[in-house]
C-alpha cells in the first residue's frame, strides 16, 4: 500500500525568513507560520494558535527569503520532518518541521512605496512590437 506524508497550511509569518546557504551554494530559508483554529464552546469564543517551524530550500528558499515578512498570509504544501538528537545531559529530544515544496504567497498586495501602479508581468515584455 502506497502512503504520503503532505501537509498543507495557511498561516501568518511570525518572523521573516533566515537564510544561509549550504558549503555547496545551495538555500535554505527557516521561518515560523502560525495558524489559527477558532471555535464556541457553552457560547463563549474559543481559540487554539499553533506554530509551525518551515524550512524551504533551493530557489523556494531564495524567493521565500526574498518576498516573506512578518505577519504575511502564506499557503504552505510540504512533508512533516522529525530531527531527532541527544541535548548536553544525554536526554533523547526530537522535533518537527514541515520542509516545503510550494510557497504561494496569500493577502493583499503590497503598496508600492512610489504610488506607481504595478506594471504585471508578461512573456512579452521584451518583444520589439
Amino acid at each position: 500500500m502506497a502512503s504520503r506524508n503532505l501537509v498543507i497550511l495557511i498561516g501568518n509569518l511570525g518572523r521573516g525568513p533566515e537564510v544561509r546557504y549550504t558549503p555547496n551554494g545551495t538555500a535554505v530559508a527557516n521561518f515560523t507560520i502560525a495558524t489559527t483554529d477558532t471555535w464556541t464552546k457553552d457560547g463563549e469564543k474559543q481559540s487554539h494558535t499553533e506554530w509551525h517551524r518551515i524550512v524551504a530550500w533551493g530557489k523556494l528558499g531564495e524567493i521565500c527569503g526574498e518576498y516573506l515578512t512578518k505577519g504575511k498570509q502564506v499557503y504552505i504544501e510540504g512533508r512533516i520532518r522529525t530531527n531527532e538528537w541527544e541535548d548536553q545531559d544525554g536526554n533523547k529530544r526530537e522535533s518537527k518541521e514541515i520542509v516545503a515544496f510550494v510557497m504561494q504567497m496569500l493577502g493583499q498586495k503590497e503598496k508600492r512605496q512610489d504610488n506607481k501602479p504595478e506594471k504585471p508581468a508578461s512573456d512579452t515584455d521584451d518583444l520589439p512590437f
